[in-house]
């Protein structure tokens, strides 16, 4: 019995080696493993941005910084943290080109904390928006310990580019008055992706700050819309949306700022808000008619004459109105210069007529065409086409009293003629001419 227990603890004994052999083939010691197998700091990530933000850089950015993140999960706190950087051609120190790339801090990483080195370098303009390889020494030291101790991990990070948000409208103008159709337009001039864009318009009431009460009255107007899924914009483009906008009678000669607010996610895959104003200028309503037009005589001559109402609410400024001639008549053309067409006040015009030769009479097909200006000094027209009737020049001349006049000069002169002849006219004789006398005193 005794030899039994003997050979059961000898070969107990000699099992010992074998299994912590096995153990030290089959286990990999982890990442930033020290001396006597204690593990120190664990890498986590490198990105371009600090501590606390990703940020977006893109080819010829200067003095970016750049983040490797640590974790401490050694059993005891470190201090004194040096990085040194490694990095393609394209990314070098800020302070030049043969500078080592070095960061340092000064904070002490605690038991089972992060903690984070953040370095400045330049990038070239060569760069592409791409996935890198780099590399980063971390020396420090242990609390309570002697000796600096180090390590070096090998990782890869993106060069992500820069989303540069712009918006603007293609529609400047619109009209009081009116329903508007408006064009906005998203651009991407960076060199990142803008993706899941989405625009929401910003209403005063709730969204806009009291401080900028004073710059858009964007509360005023009307839409047919609050909110737009735009997708995707890639960089150096563009996309564009649209929606309806109705203006009341109260706003007109004045710009409107329309504040949207554009939400997408940038290159690192984060979500990023911003507000973007659109400004327009609203037009007033210049709304004019031509009606009553007929041929009248004027100070011996044919005249055209009409009206124009303007059932807007601005002025037309500049007025002329034209008189053309269509299809085969021989009248020229001719102007007349109107100056404001007023809202809701019947602006007359009278249009001397004129004519390649004799006027010809009968009817003359005709075109009356407004022209004026609006407040943003666009040119505008009317055009108005109708037929007129040209008629001899009325004969205002009294014949019948006229007639009378000869008919008692012709009576006169023969009662005289008749009276003569039987020598009864006093101090006259017949066949001879009257003449006056002068008696001389002696």
């Amino acid at each position: 019995m005794i030899i039994l227990k003997l050979a059961f603890l000898l070969v107990l004994v000699c099992s010992i080696p074998v299994f912590h052999a096995y153990g030290q083939l089959t286990d990999k010691p982890p990442q930033g493993i020290l001396r006597n197998e204690i593990v120190g700091v664990k890498f986590l990530d490198a990105y371009f941005g600090t501590s606390t933000e990703r940020m977006e850089f893109g080819p010829g950015d200067k003095n970016v910084p750049f983040t490797v993140a640590l974790a401490n999960v050694s059993t005891a706190d470190i201090v004194g943290i040096k990085g040194k950087l490694s990095l393609p051609g394209y990314f070098h120190s800020s302070q030049g080109v043969n500078y080592p790339i070095l960061a340092d801090s000064d904070a002490k990483a605690t038991t089972g904390s992060n903690f984070y080195l953040t370095f400045y370098v330049d990038v070239s303009e060569g760069a592409l928006t791409k996935t890198y390889p780099g590399s980063v020494k971390i020396d420090y030291s242990r609390l309570k310990s002697a000796g600096v101790r180090e390590n070096t991990f090998q990782f890869t990070f993106s060069l992500p580019g820069e989303s540069v948000v712009n918006l603007k409208s293609n529609t400047p103008i619109i009209t009081s008055i009116t329903n508007n159709p408006v064009i906005l337009e998203i651009s991407n001039s960076g060199s990142a992706k803008l993706s899941n864009v989405d625009v929401v318009l910003q209403n005063m009431d709730t969204s806009i700050s009291s401080a900028s009460i004073s710059t858009t009255n964007v509360e005023k107007v009307i839409f047919d819309q609050n909110q737009w899924k735009v997708g995707n914009i890639e960089p150096n483009s563009a996309k564009t949306f649209s929606f309806n906008v109705f203006v009341p009678e109260s706003l007109k000669n004045e710009p409107l700022r329309i504040p949207m607010k554009i939400t997408y996610f940038n290159a690192h895959g984060d979500k990023q808000s911003l507000t973007r104003v659109a400004d327009l200028y609203i037009n007033g309503l210049v709304n004019p008619s031509i009606y009553g037009v007929k041929v009248i005589e004027l100070s011996g001559k044919k005249t055209l004459i009409g009206e124009i109402l303007n059932e807007g609410n601005a002025d037309g400024l500049f007025g002329f109105v034209k008189l053309e001639p269509r299809s085969n008549s021989n009248i020229v053309e001719s102007s007349q210069y109107i100056d404001e067409i007023e809202p809701d006040s019947p602006v007359p015009f009278n249009v001397p007529i004129e004519s390649n030769g004799l006027l010809s009479f009968g009817e003359h097909d005709v075109r009356i065409i407004v022209s004026y200006k609006d407040a943003v000094r666009a040119e505008h027209t009317v055009t108005y086409d109708t037929t007129i009737m040209i008629t001899p020049f009325e004969d205002n001349t009294d014949y019948g009293s006229m007639i009378g006049g000869l008919i008692f000069l012709a009576i006169v002169i023969a009662i005289g003629y008749k009276l003569y002849s039987k020598d009864k006219i006093p101090f006259i004789k017949k066949g001879k001419i009257p003449y006056i006398s002068k008696s001389t005193e002696s």
